[in-house]
C-alpha cells in the first residue's frame, strides 16, 4: 500500500485518489473535504431541494467508494467529479420526471396494475384518484404557469430553452414556473402528507 500524507494540501487530487484506490481509507475523507462542498452546490442548483441535494452528494461520494472508475489519464480528477456530479443529478432528474409522467396518465397506471394478480380494484380506484388530483391541482395553474411547468417537466426544457420558445423574457419564465411550483405544492399539500 502506498501510503501518501493525504492530509497536505499540495498532494495532487490524483496522488489522493490513487492512496484511496490502494486502500488508503483517509483519501476519500480528504476528497471528500476538498469537494463536498463543491458537488452539494451544483446538485443543489440542479435540483433545487436541500435535502435531495445533501442525499445526492452522499450517494456520489458512496459511489466513489464502490466504483473506483477514476482515471487520469482521461482528465483531472476535478473534472470527472464534477461530470460525475451532473451525470448522476441529471439521472435523478429524469427519474423524478418519469415518476410524474406515469402518476400523470391513469390509463397506464391502471393497465400496470391490473397485470398484477393480486391487485384489488380498491389500489386502482385509489391511483386513479390521485392522478384526477393532481391533473385538477395543474388546471387550477393559470395557462402560462401551466405551459412552462409542462415544458420544464414533461419535455425536461431548461427555462432558458422556454424562454426562447414562448419568446418570454427568462425573468417571466423564472417567476411563473416559481409560482406556479408553489401553487402544486399548496393544492398538493395534502395528497402528500
Amino acid at each position: 500500500m502506498v501510503n501518501v500524507d493525504v492530509e497536505t494540501k499540495t498532494t495532487t487530487d490524483e496522488a489522493v485518489f490513487a492512496a484511496f484506490k490502494e486502500g488508503d481509507s483517509n483519501a476519500l475523507g480528504t476528497i471528500y473535504d476538498r469537494y463536498g462542498l463543491l458537488v452539494y452546490r451544483l446538485v443543489y442548483r440542479m435540483v433545487n431541494n436541500y435535502q435531495e441535494a445533501e442525499d445526492l452528494t452522499q450517494e456520489i461520494f458512496l459511489s466513489l467508494q464502490e466504483r473506483p472508475n477514476y482515471n487520469p489519464e482521461r482528465g483531472s480528477f476535478y473534472t470527472y467529479l464534477m461530470m460525475l456530479t451532473r451525470s448522476r443529478t441529471i439521472d435523478r432528474l429524469r427519474a423524478k420526471r418519469s415518476q410524474g409522467n406515469f402518476w400523470q396518465n391513469p390509463g397506464k397506471i391502471k393497465d400496470l396494475l391490473n397485470k398484477r394478480n393480486s391487485v384489488h380494484p380498491i389500489d386502482v380506484a385509489a391511483i386513479e384518484e390521485r392522478a384526477n388530483k393532481v391533473r385538477e391541482a395543474l388546471n387550477s395553474l393559470s395557462s402560462n404557469q401551466r405551459q412552462i411547468l409542462e415544458l420544464s417537466y414533461y419535455e425536461g426544457l431548461s427555462q432558458s430553452a422556454i424562454s426562447k420558445r414562448l419568446d418570454l423574457p427568462l425573468g417571466t419564465v423564472k417567476t411563473h414556473s416559481r409560482r406556479g411550483l408553489l401553487q402544486l405544492r399548496k393544492n398538493l399539500r395534502n395528497l402528500v402528507n
